[in-house]
């Protein structure tokens, strides 16, 4: 029982074949423009020489020294004015902020109590 609206397959037999041994039909290629050339790499700097590393550092203190220049970088912001703010702070400073946080906390806790007569 086939399939009576279906179309008849293909065999990948019919047809005219080849022989062992010869080469397929060759593909076509696109067309590409003789005015269009990949761009070329810069390439800069003074010449090195073979196994010549970053100036002569080791990768550790490469990265060492890039971090030390990413940390003693100065960027100006409100954010970084806070942070650096924060930094200088010391330990009894710090306590003394978040106690008086604390504090005014419990005011305004008390205040809004006061006001719904609670």
């Amino acid at each position: 029982m086939g399939n009576l609206c279906g179309k008849q397959s293909k065999d990948n037999f019919d047809g005219q074949g080849r022989t062992l041994g010869s080469a397929p039909a060759p593909a076509t290629k696109a067309s590409v423009p003789s005015n269009v050339a990949p761009p070329k790499p810069k390439v800069g700097g003074p010449p090195r020489t073979l196994g010549e590393g970053n100036n002569g550092d080791d990768p550790k203190a490469a990265a060492a020294a890039a971090a030390e220049a990413r940390a003693n970088k100065s960027t100006s912001g409100d954010l970084q004015k806070k942070l650096d703010a924060q930094k200088r702070q010391t330990q009894n400073q710090t306590l003394q902020q978040a106690a008086n946080e604390n504090r005014l906390a419990r005011e305004a806790d008390q205040v809004n109590e006061t006001r719904t007569y609670n």
